[in-house]
Protein backbone atom coordinates (compact mmCIF):
# COMPACT_ATOMS: atom_id res chain seq x y z
CA UNK A 1 0.00 0.00 0.00
CA UNK A 2 1.20 3.28 -0.79
CA UNK A 3 2.33 5.06 2.33
CA UNK A 4 1.50 9.04 1.50
CA UNK A 5 0.26 11.77 2.93
CA UNK A 6 -3.01 11.39 4.74
CA UNK A 7 -5.63 14.38 3.72
CA UNK A 8 -8.19 15.52 6.30
CA UNK A 9 -11.04 17.48 4.98
CA UNK A 10 -13.58 19.06 7.74
CA UNK A 11 -15.06 22.71 8.83
CA UNK A 12 -12.36 23.27 11.68
CA UNK A 13 -11.55 26.96 12.94
CA UNK A 14 -14.91 28.44 13.05
CA UNK A 15 -14.51 27.89 16.30
CA UNK A 16 -17.12 25.44 16.70
CA UNK A 17 -16.87 22.93 19.88
CA UNK A 18 -18.17 19.94 17.92
CA UNK A 19 -16.52 20.02 14.57
CA UNK A 20 -13.18 20.75 16.38
CA UNK A 21 -13.72 18.07 18.78
CA UNK A 22 -14.23 15.57 16.08
CA UNK A 23 -10.98 16.91 13.92
CA UNK A 24 -9.31 16.90 17.16
CA UNK A 25 -10.16 13.13 17.88
CA UNK A 26 -9.25 12.01 14.64
CA UNK A 27 -5.75 13.68 14.97
CA UNK A 28 -5.23 11.78 18.54
CA UNK A 29 -6.24 8.64 16.59
CA UNK A 30 -3.81 9.32 14.02
CA UNK A 31 -0.90 10.17 16.14
CA UNK A 32 -0.83 6.85 17.61
CA UNK A 33 -2.12 5.05 14.45
CA UNK A 34 -0.10 6.71 11.89
CA UNK A 35 2.51 9.15 13.84
CA UNK A 36 4.59 8.73 11.09
CA UNK A 37 2.41 9.84 7.92
CA UNK A 38 2.44 13.54 6.94
CA UNK A 39 -1.06 14.63 7.70
CA UNK A 40 -2.71 17.04 6.03
CA UNK A 41 -6.29 19.37 7.35
CA UNK A 42 -8.38 21.04 4.82
CA UNK A 43 -10.55 23.41 6.37
CA UNK A 44 -12.31 27.07 6.50
CA UNK A 45 -10.02 28.85 8.47
CA UNK A 46 -6.39 27.06 8.87
CA UNK A 47 -4.53 29.99 10.95
CA UNK A 48 -6.92 29.41 13.76
CA UNK A 49 -7.02 25.51 13.08
CA UNK A 50 -3.48 25.31 13.05
CA UNK A 51 -3.26 27.01 16.82
CA UNK A 52 -6.87 24.81 18.21
CA UNK A 53 -4.87 21.69 17.18
CA UNK A 54 -1.20 22.67 17.69
CA UNK A 55 0.77 19.64 18.78
CA UNK A 56 -2.09 17.02 18.08
CA UNK A 57 -0.05 14.88 15.55
CA UNK A 58 3.87 15.70 15.34
CA UNK A 59 3.65 16.23 11.17
CA UNK A 60 0.24 18.26 10.65
CA UNK A 61 -0.36 20.48 8.01
CA UNK A 62 -3.25 22.87 7.53
CA UNK A 63 -4.34 24.31 4.45
CA UNK A 64 -7.74 25.73 2.66
CA UNK A 65 -7.21 24.19 -0.66
CA UNK A 66 -10.62 22.56 -1.42
CA UNK A 67 -12.51 24.71 1.01
CA UNK A 68 -10.88 28.20 -0.71
CA UNK A 69 -12.14 26.33 -4.25
CA UNK A 70 -15.43 25.20 -2.82
CA UNK A 71 -16.31 29.03 -1.42
CA UNK A 72 -15.43 30.76 -4.57
CA UNK A 73 -18.11 29.02 -6.45
CA UNK A 74 -20.65 28.69 -3.87
CA UNK A 75 -23.10 31.23 -5.35
CA UNK A 76 -23.20 29.13 -8.72
CA UNK A 77 -25.47 25.97 -9.24
CA UNK A 78 -24.24 23.16 -7.50
CA UNK A 79 -24.03 21.05 -10.93
CA UNK A 80 -22.40 24.33 -12.73
CA UNK A 81 -20.21 24.30 -9.42
CA UNK A 82 -19.06 20.49 -9.74
CA UNK A 83 -17.92 21.00 -13.35
CA UNK A 84 -15.56 24.36 -12.25
CA UNK A 85 -14.23 22.58 -9.44
CA UNK A 86 -13.47 19.06 -11.39
CA UNK A 87 -11.53 20.99 -13.79
CA UNK A 88 -9.66 22.81 -11.54
CA UNK A 89 -8.66 20.15 -9.98
CA UNK A 90 -7.66 17.88 -13.20
CA UNK A 91 -6.25 20.54 -15.20
CA UNK A 92 -4.94 23.06 -13.33
CA UNK A 93 -5.01 26.87 -14.69
CA UNK A 94 -4.34 29.50 -11.74
CA UNK A 95 -1.42 30.22 -10.00
CA UNK A 96 -3.37 30.77 -6.93
CA UNK A 97 -4.41 27.15 -6.86
CA UNK A 98 -1.87 24.65 -8.66
CA UNK A 99 0.65 24.12 -5.61
CA UNK A 100 -2.26 22.92 -3.37
CA UNK A 101 -3.81 21.39 -6.24
CA UNK A 102 -0.55 19.50 -6.98
CA UNK A 103 -0.11 18.28 -3.42
CA UNK A 104 -3.33 16.72 -3.46
CA UNK A 105 -1.49 14.32 -5.84
CA UNK A 106 0.70 13.03 -3.27
CA UNK A 107 -2.58 11.80 -0.46
CA UNK A 108 -2.98 7.82 -0.26
CA UNK A 109 -6.63 8.65 1.07
CA UNK A 110 -8.82 11.42 1.83
CA UNK A 111 -11.35 11.76 4.79
CA UNK A 112 -14.57 14.27 5.01
CA UNK A 113 -14.19 14.27 8.48
CA UNK A 114 -17.26 13.59 10.24
CA UNK A 115 -20.23 16.62 11.18
CA UNK A 116 -23.85 17.81 9.46
CA UNK A 117 -21.92 20.24 6.92
CA UNK A 118 -22.51 18.27 3.69
CA UNK A 119 -26.95 18.93 3.11
CA UNK A 120 -29.12 21.17 1.86
CA UNK A 121 -28.51 23.58 4.41
CA UNK A 122 -24.92 24.13 2.70
CA UNK A 123 -25.47 22.43 -0.66
CA UNK A 124 -22.33 24.25 -2.16
CA UNK A 125 -20.78 21.45 0.16
CA UNK A 126 -21.22 18.88 -1.96
CA UNK A 127 -17.92 20.52 -3.90
CA UNK A 128 -16.17 18.83 -1.76
CA UNK A 129 -17.25 15.08 -2.50
CA UNK A 130 -16.69 16.06 -6.82
CA UNK A 131 -13.55 17.47 -5.58
CA UNK A 132 -12.29 14.52 -4.32
CA UNK A 133 -13.59 12.61 -6.71
CA UNK A 134 -11.46 14.45 -8.97
CA UNK A 135 -8.51 13.52 -7.62
CA UNK A 136 -9.55 10.09 -7.37
CA UNK A 137 -10.04 10.18 -11.23
CA UNK A 138 -6.46 11.02 -11.22
CA UNK A 139 -4.86 9.21 -8.49
CA UNK A 140 -6.43 6.32 -7.43
CA UNK A 141 -6.88 7.37 -4.25
CA UNK A 142 -9.17 5.95 -1.49
CA UNK A 143 -12.40 8.13 -0.54
CA UNK A 144 -13.43 8.33 3.48
CA UNK A 145 -16.39 9.47 4.40
CA UNK A 146 -17.44 8.98 8.26
CA UNK A 147 -20.72 10.04 11.07
CA UNK A 148 -21.73 12.64 7.93
CA UNK A 149 -25.04 14.36 9.44
CA UNK A 150 -26.63 14.41 5.62
CA UNK A 151 -30.25 15.38 6.32
CA UNK A 152 -31.79 17.80 4.99
CA UNK A 153 -30.95 15.94 1.23
CA UNK A 154 -29.11 18.38 -1.29
CA UNK A 155 -31.99 19.12 -3.78
CA UNK A 156 -29.57 20.36 -6.41
CA UNK A 157 -26.91 18.72 -8.49
CA UNK A 158 -26.63 14.62 -8.78
CA UNK A 159 -29.25 12.53 -7.11
CA UNK A 160 -28.41 11.76 -3.20
CA UNK A 161 -27.50 7.81 -3.65
CA UNK A 162 -24.82 8.85 -6.64
CA UNK A 163 -23.24 11.53 -4.62
CA UNK A 164 -20.67 9.24 -2.98
CA UNK A 165 -20.32 6.23 -5.68
CA UNK A 166 -16.68 6.62 -6.27
CA UNK A 167 -15.87 6.22 -1.72
CA UNK A 168 -14.48 3.68 -0.28
CA UNK A 169 -16.00 3.90 2.52
CA UNK A 170 -18.47 5.90 3.71
CA UNK A 171 -20.82 6.49 6.92
CA UNK A 172 -23.80 8.49 8.30
CA UNK A 173 -24.74 9.40 11.81
CA UNK A 174 -28.12 8.78 11.29
CA UNK A 175 -30.69 6.31 9.80
CA UNK A 176 -32.41 9.09 7.88
CA UNK A 177 -28.86 10.15 6.16
CA UNK A 178 -28.15 6.51 5.43
CA UNK A 179 -31.18 5.49 4.11
CA UNK A 180 -31.77 8.66 1.65
CA UNK A 181 -27.72 8.49 0.17
CA UNK A 182 -27.68 4.50 0.60
CA UNK A 183 -24.51 4.35 2.82
CA UNK A 184 -23.98 2.71 6.03
CA UNK A 185 -25.28 3.58 9.34
CA UNK A 186 -22.69 4.38 11.82
CA UNK A 187 -21.95 6.61 14.76
CA UNK A 188 -21.00 10.62 15.24
CA UNK A 189 -17.21 10.81 15.23
CA UNK A 190 -17.22 12.28 18.51
CA UNK A 191 -17.56 8.87 20.25
CA UNK A 192 -13.89 8.66 18.96
CA UNK A 193 -12.65 10.51 21.59
CA UNK A 194 -15.36 10.62 24.02
CA UNK A 195 -13.71 8.22 26.48
CA UNK A 196 -10.96 11.01 26.62
CA UNK A 197 -12.94 14.05 26.80
CA UNK A 198 -14.81 12.67 30.15
CA UNK A 199 -11.31 12.38 31.93
CA UNK A 200 -10.09 16.11 31.44
CA UNK A 201 -12.66 18.10 33.57
CA UNK A 202 -14.86 16.34 36.54
CA UNK A 203 -17.94 18.76 37.67
CA UNK A 204 -20.33 17.82 39.82
CA UNK A 205 -23.75 18.84 40.28
CA UNK A 206 -25.05 21.33 38.50
CA UNK A 207 -27.45 22.29 35.69
CA UNK A 208 -25.28 23.28 32.17
CA UNK A 209 -26.95 25.54 29.45
CA UNK A 210 -26.41 26.54 26.14
CA UNK A 211 -29.17 27.81 23.37
CA UNK A 212 -27.47 28.69 20.24
CA UNK A 213 -28.66 31.59 17.90
CA UNK A 214 -26.98 30.76 14.66
CA UNK A 215 -28.65 28.12 12.00
CA UNK A 216 -31.74 28.21 13.23
CA UNK A 217 -35.47 28.75 12.50
CA UNK A 218 -36.19 32.27 13.21
CA UNK A 219 -39.16 31.66 15.35
CA UNK A 220 -37.50 29.29 17.60
CA UNK A 221 -35.22 31.38 19.48
CA UNK A 222 -37.27 33.45 21.59
CA UNK A 223 -38.96 30.22 22.93
CA UNK A 224 -36.11 28.49 23.52
CA UNK A 225 -34.45 31.20 25.91
CA UNK A 226 -37.33 31.24 27.71
CA UNK A 227 -37.68 27.26 28.31
CA UNK A 228 -34.18 27.76 29.52
CA UNK A 229 -34.89 30.56 31.92
CA UNK A 230 -37.65 28.54 33.20
CA UNK A 231 -35.01 25.50 33.84
CA UNK A 232 -32.26 28.08 35.47
CA UNK A 233 -35.00 29.48 38.10
CA UNK A 234 -36.39 26.07 38.65
CA UNK A 235 -32.74 25.26 39.73
CA UNK A 236 -31.82 28.11 41.48
CA UNK A 237 -34.76 27.41 43.60
CA UNK A 238 -33.37 24.13 44.35
CA UNK A 239 -30.31 25.61 45.33
CA UNK A 240 -28.17 24.26 42.64
CA UNK A 241 -25.63 25.42 40.86
CA UNK A 242 -26.05 26.83 37.03
CA UNK A 243 -23.64 27.66 34.16
CA UNK A 244 -23.83 28.45 30.69
CA UNK A 245 -21.29 26.33 27.96
CA UNK A 246 -20.30 28.34 24.79
CA UNK A 247 -19.39 25.93 22.02
CA UNK A 248 -19.87 28.67 19.73
CA UNK A 249 -18.25 32.28 20.44
CA UNK A 250 -21.08 34.88 19.41
CA UNK A 251 -23.81 32.38 18.37
CA UNK A 252 -24.48 30.93 21.98
CA UNK A 253 -23.28 34.51 23.37
CA UNK A 254 -26.93 35.61 22.52
CA UNK A 255 -29.05 33.76 24.94
CA UNK A 256 -26.41 34.15 27.55
CA UNK A 257 -26.85 37.82 27.61
CA UNK A 258 -30.63 37.20 28.31
CA UNK A 259 -30.05 34.82 30.84
CA UNK A 260 -27.05 36.62 32.35
CA UNK A 261 -29.58 37.86 35.30
CA UNK A 262 -29.45 34.39 36.77
CA UNK A 263 -26.16 33.16 35.45
CA UNK A 264 -23.48 35.28 37.25
CA UNK A 265 -20.14 35.98 35.08
CA UNK A 266 -18.12 33.42 36.58
CA UNK A 267 -20.33 30.41 35.63
CA UNK A 268 -19.76 31.08 31.98
CA UNK A 269 -17.77 28.74 30.73
CA UNK A 270 -16.28 30.22 27.24
CA UNK A 271 -15.04 28.29 24.01
CA UNK A 272 -11.58 28.75 25.42
CA UNK A 273 -12.04 27.31 28.80
CA UNK A 274 -13.83 24.20 27.55
CA UNK A 275 -11.06 23.75 24.99
CA UNK A 276 -8.01 24.29 27.40
CA UNK A 277 -9.46 22.48 30.50
CA UNK A 278 -12.08 19.80 28.68
CA UNK A 279 -15.86 20.27 28.62
CA UNK A 280 -17.48 19.60 31.87
CA UNK A 281 -19.12 16.33 31.96
CA UNK A 282 -20.46 14.03 34.84
CA UNK A 283 -23.73 11.52 35.57
CA UNK A 284 -24.70 14.12 38.50
CA UNK A 285 -25.31 17.09 36.24
CA UNK A 286 -28.37 18.19 33.74
CA UNK A 287 -28.46 20.09 30.57
CA UNK A 288 -30.70 22.14 28.62
CA UNK A 289 -29.31 22.54 25.36
CA UNK A 290 -29.62 22.70 21.50
CA UNK A 291 -25.92 21.82 20.79
CA UNK A 292 -26.11 17.97 19.14
CA UNK A 293 -22.72 17.23 20.72
CA UNK A 294 -23.17 18.85 24.19
CA UNK A 295 -26.37 16.69 23.83
CA UNK A 296 -24.07 13.36 23.01
CA UNK A 297 -21.16 13.89 25.27
CA UNK A 298 -23.38 14.70 28.40
CA UNK A 299 -25.64 11.83 27.83
CA UNK A 300 -22.55 9.53 27.10
CA UNK A 301 -21.27 11.17 30.44
CA UNK A 302 -24.35 10.20 32.53
CA UNK A 303 -26.20 13.52 32.68
CA UNK A 304 -29.87 13.90 32.08
CA UNK A 305 -31.27 16.44 30.11
CA UNK A 306 -33.23 18.22 27.63
CA UNK A 307 -32.53 18.70 24.08
CA UNK A 308 -33.85 21.92 22.34
CA UNK A 309 -34.72 21.67 18.78
CA UNK A 310 -33.80 24.90 16.99
CA UNK A 311 -33.83 23.91 12.94
CA UNK A 312 -36.43 21.56 11.45
CA UNK A 313 -35.14 18.84 9.42
CA UNK A 314 -31.27 19.40 10.32
CA UNK A 315 -30.92 19.32 14.27
CA UNK A 316 -34.31 17.63 15.33
CA UNK A 317 -32.22 14.83 12.93
CA UNK A 318 -29.36 14.39 14.70
CA UNK A 319 -30.63 14.92 18.36
CA UNK A 320 -33.24 11.86 17.46
CA UNK A 321 -29.90 9.74 16.74
CA UNK A 322 -28.96 10.44 19.85
CA UNK A 323 -32.32 9.38 21.41
CA UNK A 324 -32.05 6.39 19.46
CA UNK A 325 -28.54 5.55 21.09
CA UNK A 326 -30.34 5.42 24.43
CA UNK A 327 -29.55 8.91 25.84
CA UNK A 328 -32.42 8.87 27.98
CA UNK A 329 -32.86 13.06 27.07
CA UNK A 330 -36.69 14.13 25.83
CA UNK A 331 -36.41 16.58 22.95
CA UNK A 332 -38.32 19.72 23.03
CA UNK A 333 -38.54 20.10 19.40
CA UNK A 334 -41.41 22.43 18.47
CA UNK A 335 -42.90 24.47 21.38
CA UNK A 336 -43.00 21.88 24.21
CA UNK A 337 -41.91 22.29 27.73
CA UNK A 338 -40.86 18.74 29.05
CA UNK A 339 -39.88 18.09 32.26
CA UNK A 340 -36.27 17.23 32.79
CA UNK A 341 -36.06 13.22 32.98
CA UNK A 342 -35.44 11.46 36.58
CA UNK A 343 -33.44 8.54 35.31
CA UNK A 344 -29.94 8.88 32.80
CA UNK A 345 -30.05 6.63 29.76
CA UNK A 346 -28.84 3.10 28.57
CA UNK A 347 -25.99 5.21 26.19
CA UNK A 348 -23.66 5.66 29.13
CA UNK A 349 -24.10 1.86 30.05
CA UNK A 350 -23.56 1.16 26.41
CA UNK A 351 -20.74 3.64 26.00
CA UNK A 352 -17.98 1.28 25.87
CA UNK A 353 -19.67 -1.13 23.18
CA UNK A 354 -20.35 2.55 21.12
CA UNK A 355 -16.66 3.56 21.52
CA UNK A 356 -15.29 -0.03 20.33
CA UNK A 357 -17.72 0.39 16.93
CA UNK A 358 -16.14 3.94 16.36
CA UNK A 359 -12.83 2.94 16.86
CA UNK A 360 -12.49 -0.45 14.84
CA UNK A 361 -14.18 2.07 12.24
CA UNK A 362 -11.03 4.19 12.61
CA UNK A 363 -8.85 1.12 12.53
CA UNK A 364 -10.27 -0.34 8.93
CA UNK A 365 -9.65 2.54 7.59
CA UNK A 366 -5.98 3.44 8.93
CA UNK A 367 -4.08 0.12 9.29
CA UNK A 368 -0.69 0.16 11.36
CA UNK A 369 1.57 0.52 7.83
CA UNK A 370 3.18 -2.99 6.37
CA UNK A 371 6.18 -3.15 4.85
CA UNK A 372 6.06 -2.32 1.11
CA UNK A 373 8.24 -1.44 -1.64
CA UNK A 374 8.52 2.54 -2.22
CA UNK A 375 6.41 3.95 -4.48
CA UNK A 376 6.88 7.65 -5.86
CA UNK A 377 4.67 10.32 -4.28
CA UNK A 378 1.44 11.16 -7.11
CA UNK A 379 2.36 14.04 -7.68
CA UNK A 380 5.95 12.85 -9.14
CA UNK A 381 4.54 10.73 -11.51
CA UNK A 382 2.76 13.56 -12.66
CA UNK A 383 5.38 15.70 -13.32
CA UNK A 384 6.77 13.02 -15.85
CA UNK A 385 3.96 13.98 -18.31
CA UNK A 386 1.88 16.37 -19.96
CA UNK A 387 0.19 17.43 -17.08
CA UNK A 388 3.63 18.43 -15.02
CA UNK A 389 4.41 20.11 -18.25
CA UNK A 390 1.55 22.16 -18.56
CA UNK A 391 2.34 22.97 -14.69
CA UNK A 392 5.95 23.54 -14.86
CA UNK A 393 5.06 25.95 -17.98
CA UNK A 394 2.25 28.20 -15.75
CA UNK A 395 4.82 28.10 -12.94
CA UNK A 396 7.25 29.23 -15.24
CA UNK A 397 5.54 32.39 -16.73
Amino acid sequence: MQQGLIYLIGPSGNPNFGDEFIAASWLRHLATARPEAEVWLDCPNPGLAQVLFNGLHPNLRVTNTLWRLVQENAGRPVGEAAEIITSRITGFGSPYYDLGLLKLRDAESFHLLGGGYINDNWASHAGLVHALRAVRSLTGARLFATGQGLMPVISQGVPAPELFEDFDHVSARDDAGAEAYGVTRGLDDAFLGVTEEMSRNRFSDGLYVCIQSDTIDAERFDGAVDFARKAVEEAREQGRKVYYVEAIPGGDYAAYQRLADLIPEENFLSFMHVWIHGLPLSPHQTWVTSRFHLHLLGAAAGGRGIAVGMKKGYYDVAHRSVETLGSGWVLALEDETPSMPRERGQLANDLSVLVADKRAEAERLYPAPTPAASVPPAAARFLGGSIGGALRNKLAR
